[in-house]
């Protein structure tokens, strides 16, 4: 360091200090995260619109258990042009690696779980992905399955808690998604009971299914953001009727595979769900969308 004879030397004196301006401590607006780190914030803010807290969650995490479902046979041909109108991917780390281009600027919610195929008990599930090859692969959020009620219901929400502590050591959030069995009947009682059971396990946002009777309570009821599964496919006008309902009444978004990339016009399909999440346009006005972008693509006028 050069001697500084006159008092002077080179420390630059800053000028614009706002000294009238109180320094500014902004909220986060994801409901349940303002006590997080910053890095949990900032990966929730990749998944979730800090404009609105919404998201378009595109699914295709189904071949962990199903194999080559109806429209993922070739997720590099099917899936990669959708993802521009997604906020995000939820994905298995094998489909990631081989099939998604990785200048792909949306963020990853990687499967962390798995173990079983439809062939046998679906609850029988463990932690199929290393924490650190989650952050080799820069994922956004972990999905872990629970089954409230399973057969495996321990070791399911073991398999939650471990993947929530290894996150959290990490900075990176965990989505819990709560399976329902056959035998069980997905109505308020039964959601409302399992997203609780997740999010007070340390859950930072919940899967689950949207229910025509009181999903409002069951929002109300689980003090992190909910996002509704899909399901199975629905005739498009019944799959915008459902996501507009879910938002309204408390959902933070949607997280849909089957709806989306098994419809005859799924680029199409993708953005009229956008329209409902996060212009808040009406299931019918986004159905006429949809029709509109599919009369596009099928006369050549839209890729």
């Amino acid at each position: 360091m050069p001697d500084n004879h006159d008092g002077q030397g080179d420390v630059q004196d800053g000028k614009n200090f706002y000294l009238d301006v109180p320094q500014i401590c902004s909220v986060f607006p994801l409901k349940g995260s303002n006590a997080l780190d910053w890095g949990m914030k900032n990966r929730l803010a990749r998944v979730f619109s800090p404009q609105d807290g919404r998201t378009v969650m595109l699914a295709v995490d189904h071949g962990y258990f199903q194999g080559p479902t109806t429209g993922l046979e070739r997720i590099d041909v099917i899936i990669t042009p959708l993802v521009t109108f997604a906020d995000a991917l939820m994905i298995t780390r094998g489909a990631l690696r081989s099939s998604i281009p990785p200048e792909m600027a949306k963020p990853v919610v990687l499967r962390a779980s798995g173990g079983q195929s439809i062939l046998k008990e679906l609850s029988h599930e463990r932690i199929a992905v290393d924490i650190e090859d989650a952050v080799r692969l820069n994922a956004s959020a972990l999905a872990v399955q629970v089954y409230i009620g399973g057969v495996h219901e321990h070791e399911s929400i073991g398999n939650l808690a471990d993947m929530v502590n290894a996150g959290n050591r990490h900075g990176i959030p965990t989505m819990a998604v709560t399976g329902v069995g056959k035998e069980l009947a997905r109505d308020a009682k039964y959601l409302g009971l399992a997203t609780r059971i997740c999010a007070e396990l340390g859950a930072h946002f919940v899967k689950t299914y949207y229910c025509e009777a009181n999903f409002a309570r069951v929002a109300a009821g689980c003090p992190v953001p909910l996002v509704i599964a899909g399901g199975k496919k629905l005739p498009e006008p019944a799959a915008l009727e459902m996501a507009w309902r879910a938002v309204n009444e408390g959902a933070a978004g949607v997280d849909m595979g089957r709806n989306i990339f098994q419809c005859e016009a799924p680029l199409a399909m993708i953005q009229a769900v956008r329209a409902v999440v996060h212009g808040d346009e009406t299931p019918g006005k986004a159905h006429d969308l949809y029709l509109s972008l599919k009369s596009m693509q099928e006369r050549g006028q839209y890729a």
